[in-house]
């Protein structure tokens, strides 16, 4: 008996509905266009489950605390330990429980049609979805197929790792118990937030790092006060190490890392935070001449290379592995799908143009939520270099500004504004302190908005707050 597959018919077809795709399918259904959003997991994708929101309901508590044992007639309320059960509560309640029910109500809200199951390409503009209890059908695109179907956690090739049960982000963000010994291997942003939170929650943190510190894709001062802070809370940050082996002989049991010297480090639990690899690998990308499991290359309005129909936006194209660039990727590929779609006025695909996304070469803010907070937008000193600008580094110790004394005892932080000589603009901005993260709007803006020093000195900030900074920075380049 032949199987009657239903097939339906979109202007544009959005495969994972993470942050990316539901902006993608909200700027297309913007534009008039019929929209089909395919999701094999949860509405919301890894950022409302499994990453941004869970790791900074968990991180809100530890910074809190940390930041009220440094304001006098406070600090004696906040000494004792963080309620775990709360924190972990709360962060239950912050990714709803886990269902999808209000972000999947959002998609109908906006005229999407969701179809929940597995969808892979076959062949141009069409997809074949397999549903939860097995039912197929097809899905066909007029104008465009856009993939946001995001990364994943990679974990080495380490012998005994496998069978170790280790956590990924997604365990690290989702776990019900604090482990009483947690081993976190990498010291990048993950790595990085997730030492900060279970420490403060009362694990014993131990972290493993192959290279010569945190955070390496900062400006190297930025890792340095990070791991200070850690340290005095106690971890213990080890750089310059490798894992050899895992070993678990019992399921339940506590976990032993081998180090490339020979030590055995014991833990309850062991966090990989040590790469991402693209959800490309069952997507059928070999329907269209692609490699399955390759990163997708794209041009700004994230067409992908060689295609006229085929979108790949956020993680998948490799471009800057963020939530909020994603989501600003996707807003610039739904205008352009928009306008192709429409066949009439010609894309605006110049520099900072309305479908390009420039930003992701010359403005990618991020902010790392430990303690204390890192921030940064555009370039480092080195990248700079690197590109060949001739540029000249400005720094300031934070806690030299009015604000920042008044903010907590004993603060401790640095900024850097990165500025292009030839045209006197600034390239990257760079600070590291209790609450910068709040300061990072601006930078940005001057960042993409390419505002002259010139102008900057005309922007005067407020007294007294941390954002005097600004005038500290423009102050020592003026000289």
């Amino acid at each position: 008996m032949t199987e009657t597959v239903e097939t339906l018919e979109y202007d544009v077809v959005v495969v994972g509905a993470g942050p990316v795709g539901e902006n993608v399918a909200d700027r297309a259904a913007a534009a008039g266009l019929s929209v089909a959003v395919v999701e094999s997991e949860l509405v919301g994708g890894e950022c409302s489950y499994w990453a941004c929101m869970p790791s900074k309901a968990l991180l809100r508590p530890a910074i809190a605390r940390a930041d009220a044992r440094k304001v006098p007639g406070l600090r004696g309320a906040v000494q004792g330990p963080l309620d775990a059960p709360a924190v972990l509560a709360h962060r239950d309640a912050y990714v709803s429980h886990w269902k999808d029910d209000g972000q999947a109500a959002w998609l109908d809200s906006i005229g999407a049609r969701l179809h929940r199951g597995h969808g892979r390409l076959d062949g141009g503009k069409r997809i074949t979805v397999e549903g939860p209890d097995g039912e197929r059908r097809v899905l066909t695109a007029r104008h465009a197929v856009a993939l946001c179907t995001g990364s994943r956690a990679v974990l080495p090739d380490i012998p005994g790792l496998a069978g170790a049960r280790p956590w990924t982000s997604r365990e690290a963000t989702s776990a019900k118990d604090v482990p009483g010994r947690l081993v976190v291997v990498g010291g990048g942003v993950v790595g990085t937030e997730m030492a900060t939170a279970w420490q403060a929650l009362g694990s014993r943190v131990t972290v493993l790092v192959r290279g010569r510190g945190l955070l390496p894709r900062m400006e190297p001062f930025v890792g340095e006060h990070v791991a200070d802070a850690l340290t005095e809370a106690g971890a213990d940050i080890r750089t310059g190490v490798s894992v050899t082996a895992v070993e678990r002989p019992h399921p339940t049991g506590p976990v032993t890392l081998v180090l490339d010297d020979g030590e055995r480090v014991e833990a309850d639990e062991v966090l990989f935070a040590t790469g991402r690899a693209p959800r490309t690998d069952d997507l059928g990308l070999e329907t269209v001449g692609l490699e399955p499991g390759s990163w997708l290359f794209v041009d700004d309005s994230c067409l992908v290379d060689g295609s006229d129909w085929l979108y790949a936006v956020g993680d998948v194209n490799h471009r800057a592995l963020l939530t909020h660039q994603g989501k600003y990727q996707a807003r610039i590929a739904g205008a352009a799908i928009g306008v192709r779609a429409d066949g009439g006025a010609p894309l605006d695909t110049g520099a900072w143009g309305a479908h390009a996304a420039t930003a992701d070469h010359a403005a990618v803010p991020q902010v790392v939520f430990c303690d204390p907070e890192a921030a940064s937008v555009g370039l480092t000193l080195a990248e700079a270099e690197a590109a060949g600008h001739r540029v000249r580094a400005v720094d300031q110790d934070l806690a030299a500004v009015a604000g920042s004394g008044l903010y907590a005892d004993g603060y401790r932080g640095r900024a850097r504004m990165v500025v292009d000589l030839e045209r006197e603009i600034l390239l990257g901005v760079t600070l590291v302190g209790p609450a910068v993260g709040e300061l990072l709007h601006s930078a940005t803006i001057a960042v993409a908005g390419e505002v002259p020093i010139a102008r900057l000195w005309h922007a005067v900030p407020a007294y007294p707050t941390i954002s005097e900074v600004w005038l500290r920075l423009l102050e020592s380049y003026r000289g």
